[in-house]
């Protein structure tokens, strides 16, 4: 008779249960650090550019406990916190990295997006314009992190940090996606594409006429791949 696995079975589900309550409290405290850290940079930029052009838009506003937005002129970066914890898929590096691999239960992450939108989007409802995913930010059990994103992001954030997250790290990471988003420019739909409209589509989307997407942040699937 094989021996019954029910205690094993428990032993797994607590196991599991622990490391991924964990995990959420800590990308949990890193979300809180994010706003406060993207709140003092904010009001530094805002004295530095506030003395050269007042018209320069530069806020932080709190959505609830999983989101928060920060304007920076025609920008809206949009920081969302997920309520699940995931895994990634075994072809990721992290996923075949020693640390991985030398403890499976550092596999669970927990997850921040930054999207970037045109604040106008927001202003004026236009539904249809399009977000674009800057970085997403990962964290462990152990407060261990990867950041995932274009560019810079990818290349000092690749692989799993050394040591657990601080807060240093944060500010370098709200400062590089700041800088990508205001280097990263509008470009305008071909003119062919906006030669003709409708009346619902000029009722329905008249400040939206005319809009374009942000250079440099074309997504993979936009590639066909």
């Amino acid at each position: 008779m094989s021996q019954d696995p029910t205690e094993n079975i428990v032993e797994t589900l607590l196991t599991k249960s622990t490391v991924k309550q964990q995990t959420y409290r800590n990308v949990c405290t890193a979300f809180k650090q994010l706003l406060e850290e993207a709140h003092l940079l904010v009001d530094v930029l805002s004295a530095k550019t506030t003395e050269r052009d007042q018209d320069i838009k530069l806020r932080v506003e709190s959505i609830n406990d999983q989101e928060f937005h920060i304007q920076v002129a025609g920008d809206l970066l949009v920081f969302v916190l997920h309520t699940n914890v995931i895994t990634l898929s075994d072809d990721y590096d992290y996923s075949k990295s020693e640390y991985v691999l030398e403890k499976p239960l550092r596999k669970y992450l927990g997850q921040i997006n930054i999207y970037n939108f045109m604040s106008d989007s927001f202003e004026f409802n236009r539904l249809n314009d399009p977000g674009y995913l800057l970085a997403r930010l990962l964290i462990n059990h152990e407060n261990h992190f990867i950041a995932e994103g274009d560019r810079q992001v990818g290349f000092m954030f690749k692989s799993a940090s050394s040591k657990p997250l601080e807060k240093v790290d944060l500010n370098i990471l709200i400062k590089i996606i700041i800088t990508q988003a205001a280097e990263n420019d509008l470009m305008a739909p071909p003119f062919p594409k906006i030669r003709h409209i409708s009346v619902r589509e000029k009722m329905e989307k008249t400040q939206s006429l005319g809009g374009g997407n942000k250079i440099g942040f074309q997504m993979s699937y936009q590639n066909g791949q």
